[in-house]
């Protein structure tokens, strides 16, 4: 059997010393000496074979980030594992005791089209760790080939015509990162995206400083409403294209996983458009497409077709195959404003379901690193701005013998 754990990770604006990513925002050295520690403590603790990273500013920083982690695991190995003059060195506990290091491990970063280098309006990108490697080169998707074109038909009661209006996308707000990594006699494709946040987006006037919803003395619950609209809807066609690039690895029979910041919970229309629809419980019951009577309904043989076709093409939580097995109720990925909440996810392809006779492995277990999260309402636990605003999220995965 070959086991391998797989996390997401993101880090909160990683970038190095004295450089403004966003307006008016970057670290001294110290907080920057703070950040980094914090981060390779929390990587050296999640140990993971294949770790997704969001909010990367600079490459750099994160290969500093992976250097003292492997300073620290080096340290800690020698620390713990006893060397093979001592006749207990082969116990299994040392196995867990044991980190790896990311030496040879390969690391793929994807930086964001949007990113000038300006100061104060940088743009973040992904990366994605692996130490099993890469089994071709790393793909980016951002800048879309051709655009996507969204359009809305006219409601019932009006005359087809072109003001039902469309909504085009040209680029996505972050690249997803694609790469491809053997695992066993296996290669899993895996995806790392950071869709569109919740944060409203607001259109500046010609000549203006700010868009006047930015205003806050002038509050304007409308014009902050369409901004959240405009996020959503972006979020939602980014989430299509995510969803898209799925099904030509499913379609190829490869198995998949996505993990990343869906800056949504598990049952947000976005989440649901990159898993996929979950199926009727019995398409028999339903109205066929072409009905022309109220009995033309879908046979048993098509309801057993349409159903496996659904299921074939569905993405599933690691998190809820995890309360499903465990019987735990909660888990949590961010806190803001009192509501906790999972909004970092990892998804898997049926080549991993429990349910599934033909799956190449499953999930044995699902971690969760939030102890440091909170929203700053509780006074026992005061968050630090330094840390990551996420928890950490890993799935440990087992293939199935002879595959």
């Amino acid at each position: 059997m070959t086991d391998f754990t797989i996390a997401s990770f993101n880090v909160k604006n990683l970038i190095g010393p004295d450089k403004e990513y966003y307006e008016f925002q970057s670290y001294t050295p110290e907080e920057y000496a703070w950040k980094e520690d914090w981060l390779a403590d929390q990587l050296l603790t999640m140990d993971a074979d294949i770790v997704g990273f969001q909010e990367i500013f600079e490459e750099d920083a994160l290969r500093a980030v992976i250097a003292e982690t492997d300073a620290r695991g080096a340290a800690l190995n020698a620390a713990t594992l006893p060397d093979k003059s001592k006749r207990y060195h082969k116990k299994a506990i040392f196995r867990k005791l044991g980190v790896t290091p990311y030496t040879n491990a390969a690391l793929a970063f994807a930086p964001n089209a949007a990113d000038g280098g300006v100061p104060g309006q940088r743009r973040p990108g992904v990366a994605i760790l692996s130490r099993l490697g890469f089994a071709e080169p790393p793909e980016i998707i951002q800048d879309l080939e051709r655009p996507l074109d969204v359009p809305f038909q006219p409601l019932r009661g009006l005359e087809p015509d072109d003001s039902a209006g469309s909504f085009r996308l040209h680029r996505l707000s972050r690249p997803i990162l694609k790469v491809r990594i053997p695992v066993g006699d296996q290669v899993v494709t895996v995806f790392n995206c950071h869709l569109k946040s919740k944060l409203g987006e607001y259109i500046k006037p010609a000549g203006a400083p700010y868009a006047p919803e930015q205003d806050l003395t002038r509050y304007d619950p409308i014009g902050r409403a369409m901004g959240s609209l405009r996020a959503a809807v972006r979020r939602m066609a980014e989430a299509w294209v995510l969803r898209r690039a799925i099904l030509a690895e499913l379609s190829l029979g490869r198995p998949v996983m996505v993990l990343g910041d869906f800056n949504d919970g598990e049952h947000a229309v976005s989440s649901e458009i990159i898993a996929g629809e979950v199926p009727f419980k019995n398409y028999g019951w339903m109205l066929r497409h072409d009905a022309e009577s109220y009995n033309d309904r879908y046979s048993a043989e098509e309801n057993k077709a349409i159903t496996k076709a659904v299921n074939d093409v569905r993405l599933h939580s690691a998190e809820k195959l995890f309360v499903r097995k465990s019987l735990r109720d909660m888990v949590y990925t961010s806190a803001f404003g009192g509501v906790y909440e999972s909004i970092d996810q990892i998804y898997m392809s049926r080549h991993f379901h429990p349910d599934n006779d033909d799956r190449i492995g499953e999930m044995d277990y699902f971690s969760v690193f939030n102890d440091h999260l909170t929203d700053g309402s509780h006074a026992e636990a005061p968050y630090n701005k330094l840390a990551s605003d996420h928890g950490q999220i890993m799935a440990h995965i087992r293939l199935r013998a002879g595959d």
